[in-house]
């Protein structure tokens, strides 16, 4: 045991765990702690707004797949977390929360900044430690980031601010390294024969490829069964794009080569998701889920297995080891592969599908004029961005859109707001992910309506030098909401229409550079130029006001009226 104060056992832990940096707002309640970050190695930096810091540490989260870490003032500045954390929860992403707390001998007594921290986070974590006693504070700040890891998902620390003062004799716990496995010797046989038996057999690569570095896993089995691989909503960068039997995402505005081949499956391997409704639903006008398919669902969450979609076979099991596994299974396990013996036709089909889907895209709003097309904007913006990219997407029309257009070789380069779907993600997850892999270019997709919820963190970026570019979408209107009014509220628009400043200029005055577009031609240039820069940048890319299709069609219903007043403003 050794002699150290509480905020000494605090920082020691977080060193231990190989933090390096921490993204917040000063505050008093951790200050003695704070004070001990640059002794410790460990990099704290100033954001502008706490729902920044918490994308932040998550984008670091997601690049490095280790843990990001996030601390803020007790009271308001912990609220503000609770968005971030909570798009966190449901990308899967391991971030340590840091809550300092009112100090414990007046809680309950409604001080200064004071609220109830516990209950707020308690539905958007996996676990969540509260601190009573210093000689637990190294315990439990431990605990909160082996679980992280363990359990793939935001945990929060609560710490009154009068625990980090005060003498302790401590160990300090180590980090616990937890080897996930394949799954249980029984389903992956099942899965092993049922994929031998299948005649158009189609992967679903999923977050947990990612989160397992099993991209090469996943690879090799699709190599061997001949099959094509689709990637599931948001996850593009699980599979190589460039592979020949890589056929794009599917979910909204993806890949009806995607959507077209899955269809014919026979057996759907999902590896490592768990089919979220909202990557399945019907786009382009295709209900392409295959409804007599046999589904085999690899998750290491078991209660994932069979919560969406019903499945023939539930493997518990990593996505990394659970493909060897199988691929093992196939290669020795004295089965007689059906896919084997329709190979050239099945990748006959898959040719002729992605081709088909190339050429639509060539084709689709490809005009050359300015304002510019938003997919335009998006085929320019492809067509230049360097292999080696990191890509976060906002929610919105445009961005939402980019899901056509935005491929990858490596994993880990595209972080997206998933399935909570929050305005002002983007930027501080690529400011995030740049400050975890500073080698690697990150570019943030933002709508304008989101950019107001973001644009403050160019002056954290400026503050830092950390050189991240946000690519405004400028096309003044909040598009995803518009295209509701469009085509259910007969082009009444009520809190739709923007009216925007030059947002190039703003970055110019914080001190970044701003790069304003307004010609398709320019587009490519200008993002290389950004990036060359190596500066924080804003490419500000003047768009028409055309819209994509609509998030849920399901979701709205052309309205009638009942009272007489509103009755002219029926679309019945």
């Amino acid at each position: 045991m050794t002699r150290m104060t509480a905020s000494e056992a605090f920082v020691e832990t977080l060193a231990a765990h190989g933090v390096k940096d921490v993204f917040g707002i000063v505050g008093s309640a951790y200050m003695d702690a704070l004070d001990l970050f640059p002794a410790a190695g460990i990099r704290f930096i100033s954001v502008c707004h706490e729902q920044g810091a918490a994308h932040m540490a998550d984008g670091y989260s997601r690049v490095l797949n280790k843990q990001g870490v996030c601390i803020a003032q007790n009271g308001p500045g912990i609220t503000n977390f609770v968005t971030a954390v909570a798009a966190a929860y449901w990308a899967h992403s391991p971030v340590v929360v840091i809550t300092p707390e009112t100090g414990s001998n007046t809680m309950g007594l409604g001080g200064f900044q004071e609220t109830e921290q516990l209950p707020i986070f308690s539905k958007i974590t996996k676990y969540q430690a509260h601190v009573t006693r210093q000689d637990r504070l190294a315990e439990l700040t431990s605990r909160c980031f082996d679980y992280a890891l363990l359990e793939r998902g935001p945990t929060q620390l609560n710490i009154p601010r009068d625990i980090f003062y005060g003498e302790v004799d401590i160990t300090l716990p180590k980090p616990i390294h937890v080897e996930r496995s394949a799954g249980g010797e029984q389903s992956l046989n099942e899965a092993a024969k049922l994929l031998a038996e299948a005649k158009f057999p189609v992967i679903v690569a999923g977050g947990g490829v990612i989160m397992s570095d099993g991209q090469a896993e996943a690879v090799a089995l699709a190599e061997y069964l001949s099959a094509p691989v689709v990637t599931s909503y948001l996850h593009n960068d699980a599979f190589p794009a460039g592979h020949p039997l890589m056929c794009g995402p599917l979910g909204y505005q993806g890949s009806k080569a995607a959507m077209k081949l899955i269809a014919q499956a026979d057996v759907v391997l999902a590896l490592g998701t768990r089919l979220g409704p909202f990557g399945t639903l019907p786009q382009h006008g295709l209900d392409y889920w295959p409804k007599q398919a046999k589904i085999i669902q690899v998750d290491s969450n078991a209660r994932m297995l069979g919560l969406v979609k019903p499945i023939s076979v539930g493997v518990n099991g990593d996505a990394k080891p659970s493909a060897a596994a199988m691929l093992q299974r196939l290669q020795t396990g004295n089965l007689k592969v059906a896919a084997h013996g329709n190979k050239e036709q099945r990748l006959a089909e898959v040719k002729k599908q992605k081709e088909a889907w190339e050429t639509e895209l060539n084709g689709w709003g490809q005009a050359d004029g300015s304002p510019i097309a938003p997919r335009r904007a998006l085929r320019e913006l492809e067509k230049a961005m360097p292999k080696n990219a990191m890509v976060t997407t906002d929610i919105g029309n445009i961005c939402s859109v980019s899901n056509s257009y935005l491929r990858f070789d490596k994993p880990r380069s595209f972080f997206a707001a998933m399935s909570f779907g929050n305005c002002g993600y983007a930027y501080p997850t690529a400011i995030g992910a740049k400050v975890g892999a500073p080698d690697r270019p990150a570019v943030a997709y933002v709508g304008d309506g989101a950019w107001g919820m973001s644009l403050q963190e160019t002056l954290t970026c400026v503050r830092e030098n950390i050189p991240a570019i946000a690519v405004v979408f400028n096309n003044g209107q909040w598009g995803a909401e518009k295209k509701n009014q469009v085509d259910f509220f007969a082009d009444r628009y009520v809190g739709t229409n923007l009216k925007n400043p030059s947002f190039a200029a703003i970055a110019e005055s914080m001190g970044a550079k701003g790069i304003k577009v307004d010609h398709p031609d320019q587009v490519g240039d200008a993002l290389k130029t950004a990036i060359a820069s190596n500066r924080p940048c804003v490419l500000e890319i003047m768009a028409t006001q055309e819209l994509g299709d609509p998030f849920r069609r399901d979701a709205l219903k052309k309205p009638q009226r009942l009272l007489e007043k509103y009755k002219a403003y029926s679309v019945s």
